[in-house]
C-alpha cells in the first residue's frame, strides 16, 4: 500500500496543494512552521479521521475558509482507490470513496492505513491513561474498522448515561419526586453501557495479547538489550469485587455481566458524583520494563524506546494482517540520540512507503535517502 497522490484544499496553511508521491522513502524538509507536518497530518486524518496534533477539527481548516478537503489516491493490491474527506467545523463531515459519497465518514476507514511516529508519542508512556487508551483504540480500528462503530456506540451511551446521572443525582439531593422512575431508566442505560462496553473490552483484550510479544521484540531491537518490555490491560473492574475476575477474557457475555454487576455496585457513588465510574473509559494500559512500570521509572531514553517500540509493534501487527501500512515519521529524528536514530532508520527503511518530515536535511539518516520535497513559504517543491 502507498499513496500515489495527495490533494489539499484549505487544509491548515494550504489554500491548495497537489503532490505526486511514490513508493519508497520521501522526505519533506524545511524550517519549522512552514507546513511540513500539515502534509502528513492530512494523510493521518484520512486514515484515522483524527489528528495526532489537535482534538478538534476547527484548526484543520485554513483561516477564512468554511471547510477543507483532503483527497488521496491510494494504490492497494494493484488497484487505485480515491478517498476523500470534507471537514466542516460545527457540522457533520462528509466522505467519498472512489468518487461516491458514503453514508458515514467512518465507512472509509481501512482504505488507507498509516502508522505515525511523532514527538507526541512520548505521552503514551509518560502521559495520562487517555493517551494509552487512544493508542489502543486507534490501532484496534486500524485492524478492524468495525470497531469505529463500537467505540461510537459506547461514547454515545456513556454521554447519555452521564447526563442522566447528573440530573438524577441533583433530583435526589433536592428531594425531588420520580426517584423510582429514574432508577428504572438507569437500569436500562446500565444494560446498554454493559453491552457496548463488553464489545470494546473484548477487542482491547485481544489486541493487547497480540501486541505483547511484538512490543518486547521491538523494544529489544530499538534498545539493543535491556530489561524486557511488557504490557498489560488494567481494567476498572479489577478493583471491584462485584466485577469478578474477567482479566484478559474476550467473552462478551462474561464482560457484559461483570460490567452490569459493577455498575450496580457503584450506583450510589455515581449519583453523588454525576459520572460513570466503571467501564473502558476508566481503564489503562500498563507498560513495564522488567518488573517496574515504565511510567515514573523509565529514563527519558528508555521512555522513547518504549514509545518507538509501541509504534513498531503496531506496524508489525498491521503488516501481518495484510496490506502494509504507510509509515509516517513526523519530526521524530530530532528527538532521538544518534544511536536510536540510526536504529529506527534501519528498521523502517524496508517499508513500502515511508514519509518523513525534518527541519534540516541532516536530520534524516543516510539509510533513509530517497525523494525529497522542500517546504517553505507555503509551497512544496520537489528537489529530487
Amino acid at each position: 500500500m502507498y499513496v500515489r497522490h495527495l490533494s489539499l484544499t484549505d487544509f491548515r496553511s494550504y489554500e491548495t496543494a497537489e503532490l505526486d508521491l511514490q513508493a519508497g522513502i520521501t522526505a519533506f524538509v524545511g524550517p519549522n512552521g512552514q507546513g511540513k507536518t500539515n502534509l502528513v497530518e492530512a494523510l493521518g486524518y484520512l486514515a484515522t479521521l483524527g489528528s495526532h496534533r489537535v482534538a478538534l477539527d476547527a484548526p484543520l481548516v485554513r483561516a477564512g475558509a468554511e471547510r477543507s478537503v483532503v483527497r488521496a489516491t491510494v494504490l492497494r493490491d494493484g488497484r487505485e482507490v480515491l478517498v476523500e474527506v470534507e471537514i466542516t467545523p460545527g457540522k457533520a463531515n462528509r466522505a467519498r470513496l472512489a468518487g461516491a459519497p458514503v453514508p458515514r465518514p467512518r465507512e472509509i476507514l481501512g482504505t488507507l492505513r498509516t502508522v505515525l511516529f511523532a514527538p507526541e508519542d512520548l505521552a503514551i508512556v509518560k502521559g495520562d491513561p487517555s493517551e494509552r487508551r487512544h493508542y489502543l483504540d486507534e490501532l484496534l480500528v486500524a485492524r478492524f474498522p468495525r470497531y469505529a462503530g463500537v467505540r461510537a456506540d459506547y461514547d454515545r451511551v456513556l454521554k447519555q448515561r452521564n447526563a442522566l446521572l447528573k440530573s438524577a443525582g441533583a433530583a435526589r439531593r433536592g428531594g425531588g419526586a420520580g426517584h423510582a422512575s429514574v432508577q428504572g431508566t438507569l437500569d436500562v442505560w446500565d444494560a446498554h453501557l454493559a453491552t457496548a462496553g463488553a464489545a470494546l473490552l473484548a477487542g482491547r483484550h485481544e489486541l493487547v495479547d497480540a501486541v505483547r510479544p511484538l512490543l518486547d521484540k521491538a523494544y529489544t531491537t530499538v534498545s539493543r538489550g535491556g530489561a524486557p518490555a511488557g504490557v498489560t490491560y488494567k481494567s476498572s473492574l479489577a478493583s471491584l469485587p462485584e466485577g469478578g475476575d474477567v482479566t484478559g477474557t474476550t467473552d462478551r457475555d462474561l464482560l457484559a455481566a461483570a460490567l452490569g454487576t459493577a455498575l450496580a455496585g457503584v450506583r450510589d457513588q455515581e449519583l453523588d458524583r454525576g459520572v460513570t465510574l466503571v467501564g473502558p473509559h476508566r481503564d489503562d494500559l500498563v507498560l513495564t520494563l522488567g518488573e517496574l512500570p515504565a511510567k515514573g521509572y523509565a529514563s527519558h531514553g528508555e521512555s522513547w524506546s518504549v514509545a518507538l517500540a509501541l509504534r513498531l509493534a503496531a506496524y508489525d501487527l498491521l503488516r501481518a494482517d495484510g496490506g502494509e501500512p504507510v509509515l509516517i515519521l513526523d519530526d521524530v529524528f530530532a528527538e532521538l540520540d544518534e544511536r536510536r536514530r540510526e536504529q529506527l532508520a534501519e528498521l523502517v527503511a524496508p517499508a513500502e512507503q515511508v514519509l518523513i518530515t525534518a527541519a534540516v536535511a541532516g536530520d534524516v539518516p543516510s539509510a533513509l535517502s530517497g525523494a525529497r520535497f522542500d517546504v517553505a513559504g507555503g509551497s512544496v517543491t520537489r528537489v529530487r
